[in-house]
């Protein structure tokens, strides 16, 4: 059988007769069908079978409703263990916590399976003394990393390494006009950013108007430029993509950061609006003319949710785990 071949390549012997690599890439197409190319579909079937898994960490001051964000992101309202076919809905609404918890929920769409654990900030910025309240966050998330190196250098470690790594953190902003990042901000987005993917988000931007919130998130976009933030994505280029069409909008749609969303719990039966908490005014969430909810959406989940999962593996824990190592090399050699 004969095959077409584009390009040449030879294997040449170095001195002690072993062979060398090919100094060019051939390429050939096969004249009778092999199969080779259903090893995307295999993937697919087994990731599929296997389930995903996402960790979404909330940051933000009380009362800017991050548990209705979560829950109008998810489409769901969402309870602990329950899983969410498409198409129901889950009984309880999440609780408010006193202490950085995780909880874990099962959602199903179509034939895919989401396992989220949401990671819970309460009591961030209540305090007087506000200074190292970004401490416990910073902590957990290491924690994770850590957890997870363990479980990687054991001597019989488990194929499928549970994954307790914060993939994302959204950084709740308030919409406060007045002024810009607060002391607490700034620092938090620092310490966040340098071992996390972070998504900072304005929350209730209903209580500004059109014009107040193009002013407040051209102060807030200013300021993480001239602070360096490492927000995410972290280099546009690497959000991987065939498409130049594609580039170009995820582009557009990082331009957007900080986000600007509405939020609610309460959903008119039937429809995709929701209603505003306190004051009952009819708010369509996934109008791009009121708020931003559907562009961050589309960001978070529909086009980046496997970068996020990546980034934080092969960049922030990899970052983690060599520190670590060396660490531990520069304390062994001490002994």
């Amino acid at each position: 059988m004969s095959t077409s071949i584009e390009q040449n390549s030879t294997f040449t012997q170095n001195s002690t007769g072993s062979n060398n690599p090919p100094t060019e890439l051939s390429f050939i197409t096969p004249e009778s069908y092999v199969g080779f190319e259903t090893i995307t579909s295999q993937i697919e079937s087994k990731l599929v079978r296997r389930g995903f898994q996402f960790n979404i960490m909330c940051v933000g001051y009380s009362g800017l409703g991050k548990s209705s964000f979560i829950n109008t992101l998810f489409s769901s309202y969402l309870k602990e263990g329950a899983e969410s076919e498409s198409g129901s809905s889950v009984d309880h609404i999440v609780p408010k916590t006193t202490e950085i918890s995780t909880k874990a929920f099962r959602l199903k769409e179509g034939k895919v399976k989401l396992n989220v654990n949401l990671i819970d900030t309460p009591g961030f910025g209540d305090q007087i003394n506000n200074k190292k309240q970004w401490e416990p966050i910073v902590k957990h998330i290491k924690e994770q990393y850590s957890l997870y190196l363990r479980k990687e250098l054991t001597a019989n470690r488990e194929r499928n390494i549970k994954d307790s790594r914060v993939h994302c953190v959204l950084y709740f902003l308030p919409p406060n006009l007045n002024n810009g990042l607060s002391e607490l901000d700034i620092i938090t987005l620092k310490k966040l950013s340098e071992i996390s993917n972070v998504i900072p988000i304005i929350s209730k931007a209903d209580t500004l108007t059109k014009a107040e919130l193009q002013l407040y998130k051209k102060v807030v976009q200013k300021e993480f430029e001239l602070l360096h933030l490492n927000l995410y994505p972290h280099d546009l280029s690497d959000i991987y993509s065939d498409d130049e069409e594609d580039d170009d909008s995820q582009n557009e749609l990082a331009k957007l950061a900080p986000f600007a969303i509405i939020s609610s719990n309460n959903v008119l039966e039937g429809t995709k609006i929701r209603n505003n908490d306190k004051t009952n005014d009819i708010i369509k969430v996934e109008d791009p003319n009121v708020c931003e909810f559907v562009f961050l959406r589309e960001f978070l989940i529909r086009s980046n949710l496997q970068d996020l999962i990546e980034t934080t593996s092969i960049v922030h824990y990899e970052n983690f785990r060599a520190k670590q190592l060396i660490a531990l090399k520069e304390t062994s050699s001490k002994k």
